[in-house]
């Protein structure tokens, strides 16, 4: 099994070249399947999380410690470097900020987001100034603990009701300046709005989410530039909408939807051969 330093090592060659999927897992067995199929890295995802623990996906509601929690979990369930999706980082000010920043480096995590997103319909995103502040000061922790955590900065107004590119690609060059290495506009769709993000940061590389059909496949990203790309709850909400057909049907009195169930055989070995690989390891 690798180091946490070797982890880390491995992300950031990651994002030098060339354009991988992230997946986003929700617990242990989601993220050890995900490493079976040969991802390179995965990703934490705060609506998955929240979903699993019966929360709406708000930091308000999943706050920071179970989050830690969850956090953790996924780094310890899984070989692979783990991105985590840390939401606003559960702190207004940047020093409350850059201490919580440090609680998740902790978790052994290879990467960690910062978005810019309040939470708070009336204003949906920081002040520009403050929020360049929050994401030097993250930096700034992140480079106390070593420096070899990659800081991923969010700009969330195409998912918070402010879509206006030009204040995303404002923000995320300045987060580029403020110390971010990868940069991240939620909510992005077009090719056009892609192919701008990606110019105005560029060396820097971009993470795309992709929670849905776009009409875009990874080779299409990976033509506009994209170096990484990310599903966030996409794949938690797909095993949801397989439960809740299940469930509504088995109250309704049938059992047709157990039909496209996964075979308990095949995810035993599966399991079984994880458990024997890192016990040996």
């Amino acid at each position: 099994m690798p180091t946490t330093a070797e982890k880390r090592r491995i992300f950031r060659r990651l994002h030098e070249s060339g354009c991988f999927v992230i997946p986003n897992p929700w617990d242990a067995g989601s993220a050890r399947y995900l490493q079976h199929l040969g991802f390179k890295a995965l990703a934490t995802t705060s609506s998955g999380a929240a979903f699993s623990m019966g929360l709406p996906d708000a930091d308000w509601a999943l706050t920071r410690d179970p989050m830690l929690a969850h956090i953790r979990a996924i780094v310890e369930a899984s070989d692979l470097p783990v991105n985590a999706d840390f939401e606003s980082g559960y702190a207004d000010a940047p020093a409350a900020l850059a201490e919580n920043v440090r609680l998740c480096v902790e978790t052994g995590v290879a990467g960690l987001s910062i978005e810019d997103s309040t939470g708070e319909a009336s204003r949906p995103l920081y002040a520009f100034d403050l929020a360049v502040a929050r994401i030097r000061a993250a930096r700034a922790a992140i480079d106390r603990a070593g420096g070899d955590v990659l800081l991923v900065g969010r700009t969330e107004g195409f998912i918070a009701g402010v879509p206006d590119l030009d204040e995303a690609i404002r923000r995320l060059t300045a987060y580029a300046s403020a110390g971010a290495d990868c940069l991240y506009a939620p909510g992005i769709r077009t090719r056009e709005q892609i192919a701008a993000v990606v110019d105005a940061v560029a060396p820097k590389p971009v993470n795309l989410l992709i929670g849905g059909p776009m009409g875009l496949t990874v080779g299409d990203a990976a033509g506009l530039g994209v170096r990484r790309i990310s599903v966030g709850g996409a794949l938690a909400r797909a095993a949801w909408g397989g439960f809740i057909r299940a469930a509504q049907g088995l109250a309704s009195g049938t059992f047709d939807a157990f039909a496209g169930a996964a075979s308990g055989g095949e995810l035993n070995r599966l399991f079984t051969e994880d458990v024997k690989r890192r016990s040996r390891s």
